[in-house]
């Protein structure tokens, strides 16, 4: 039989256009942690606060942010030889 797999629709799904919008202010903030404020400021077009909190929240499960109490920092990189380096793991 089967396994059934329902998908929850979210009320304030946003768009990939607008989840991309928000990593690149991030990840090209001139400082190392960036408040939401600062975020919005930045985006070249308003978005919905409840949807911004929920493309950070996506940002942060999928490991590219770390959100701390004084703010947001991007922590996710593709630099290749990290990602080989991290696979491997430390040699002893």
């Amino acid at each position: 039989m089967a396994k059934m797999v329902t998908i929850q629709r979210l009320r304030y799904a946003p768009t990939l256009n607008t989840v991309i919008m928000v990593e690149n202010v991030i990840k090209n903030s001139k400082n190392s942690i960036i408040t939401i404020p600062e975020i919005k400021r930045a985006l070249p077009r308003q978005v919905n606060h409840t949807k911004l909190k929920t493309i950070l929240e996506y940002l942060e499960k999928i490991n590219k942010i770390a959100i701390t109490m004084k703010g947001i920092t991007w922590i996710h990189s593709a630099n290749p030889n990290l990602k080989r380096a991290i696979e491997r793991g430390m040699e002893t």
